[in-house]
């Protein structure tokens, strides 16, 4: 498998996972700016929408988007429990906080890092944060992680979106459970080796 990233992107997650799993993958880094892969490819051959992640498997089929991508890496390591059994009620409420940070989260980033933003929708984009942010800070101040007492692929999402707030202003520090949460999860020796292969450690 081939899984191509953008150091400390949303691809940081299912790199993640992927070590958290002990699956062999090659990791193939692209240039967001220029859409070209350090190989030499344009990246938008390989994937139209021109953002990471994508994932080639052996047989050469394609996942893009991040939520789908994680869920398969764990499917193939039902040992590690990093995923709840498809079917399952808590497979769904995994899905559940797959889409919250999805769409809630990762999207309210996307103006913080667009240089073009005016003040104005970075502003709000900020306050949307914020009020989301509470939804998981309360979800954690009495458990571990996301669906209780187990890491999941939703927690190395989370985990990637909360520490995209130092390079934006958005200090999550009014929220105790939060850094707790973040700081027992870049500890995880899995997440450590992500970090140092992409270079943000």
């Amino acid at each position: 498998m081939k899984l191509y990233y953008s150091p400390g992107a949303c691809s940081l997650s299912p790199h993640i996972i992927a070590c958290e799993a002990e699956l062999p993958i090659a990791l193939v880094k692209v240039d967001l700016q220029s859409k070209q892969t350090e190989t030499g490819e344009d990246f938008r051959q390989l994937n139209p929408n021109g953002y990471v992640p994508l994932l080639i498997l052996d047989n050469g089929n394609r996942l893009t988007e991040g939520p789908a991508i994680v869920q398969y890496l764990a499917d193939q390591a039902p040992d590690k429990k990093l995923i709840p059994p498809a079917g399952t009620f808590e497979r769904y409420q995994l899905q559940q906080w797959l889409n919250f940070i999805s769409t809630e989260i990762h999207k309210s980033f996307s103006p913080l890092f667009n240089p073009v933003a005016p003040e104005a929708a970075k502003q709000l984009a900020i306050d949307i944060l914020m009020t989301r942010l509470e939804t998981v800070a309360e979800q954690l101040s009495s458990q571990p992680f996301l669906l209780g007492e187990n890491f999941s692929v939703a927690d190395a999402y989370l985990f990637v979106t909360l520490n995209w707030g130092q390079y934006v202003n958005v200090d999550i520090s009014r929220w105790p459970a939060l850094v707790r949460y973040a700081d027992k999860i870049s500890e995880r020796p899995a997440v450590q080796k992500a970090m140092k292969e992409e270079g943000l450690i």
